[in-house]
């Protein structure tokens, strides 16, 4: 019977073999997980045996994380903003990025009730993360794919939060309907910058939920006046310097208190604006 040690030795060996960024670690991570313990705490027992049943279910998560698979979708979930969120190959794993603008988002939230769309919603990460710290608020979640929608219908249920599940193209499904607050993380990388992605994500994450350069904003620059009430409030994910872009398609008069924020990296990725209609 293989001991903590010897799994975490000869996985590591593995790992590093197949190219496997920080192979020791990753392969703790998972043992870590498949025992139901914190990383940190192997080492409190590091001879203790593991059962064979165990040792074959690791031995399977530790080939699939040497073809470059992500942790999230060996592991199957993610938190994101203290919720637990389950996470498939149908969907892009949350980033740290995301979950930063779901607090901005939440932080800038009036104070009375609104109404609150997560357009390409993929888990749900962000609308979800929203009406757990304001369920007063109406969300709704709203994708162009199915599975990413089961998906996300499945994090509502796991987490039990009530929100409003819809199918369809940006802004198709909610004709007639208008918003307070609108958030979007639409797939934004060029095609250029997708082959230059490390295998990780280029080969197991969803490509429709990551190439689309400004195309997407764009349609969002002409079609939202007509599903915004007066003062709503974007919030955006952006790419890497596309900053300037996204001031020059919200360029109309009724756009205002744009502004774009960079993350740690020092790269552009938030952009912020408001609604304000002329008014006669």
């Amino acid at each position: 019977m293989r001991n903590i040690r010897e799994l975490v030795k000869l996985s590591t060996d593995f790992l590093e073999k197949k190219g496997v960024s920080h192979a020791r670690r990753v392969a703790e991570e998972l043992l870590a997980a498949l025992l139901n313990q914190k990383r940190l705490e192997l080492y409190f027992d590091y001879d203790a045996p593991v059962e064979e049943n165990e040792v074959a279910k690791y031995r399977e998560w530790i080939k699939r994380k040497g073809g470059k698979e992500p942790l999230a979708y060996i592991l199957g979930e993610v938190e994101f903003l203290g919720l637990n969120l389950k996470v498939t190959s149908e969907t892009l794993i949350p980033r740290q990025e995301t979950e930063i603008l779901a607090d901005q988002v939440v932080r800038s939230l009036p104070k009375d009730a609104c109404i609150v769309w997560d357009l390409c919603t993929g888990s749900g990460c962000l609308g979800l993360a929203i009406k757990s710290k304001r369920e007063d608020c109406s969300v709704t979640l709203s994708d162009i794919s199915t599975n990413a929608l089961s998906v996300a219908r499945e994090n509502a249920l796991l987490n039990e939060l009530a929100v409003e599940i819809i199918e369809g193209d940006l802004l198709v499904p909610f004709k007639g309907k208008k918003c307070d607050i609108l958030v979007c993380n639409p797939p934004y990388i060029t095609q250029d910058e997708y082959e230059g992605l490390e295998d990780e994500v280029r080969l197991h994450e969803p490509k429709q939920a990551l190439v689309g350069g400004t195309d997407f904003y764009e349609r969002l620059s002409l079609e939202l006046p007509a599903y915004l009430n007066p003062g709503a409030k974007l919030f955006f994910e952006i790419g890497t310097g596309q900053g300037d872009a996204l001031h020059a398609l919200f360029n109309q008069s009724h756009w205002k208190q744009k502004r774009c924020e960079k993350d740690w990296a020092g790269h552009d990725r938030f952009f912020f604006l408001e609604y304000h209609p002329k008014t006669e």
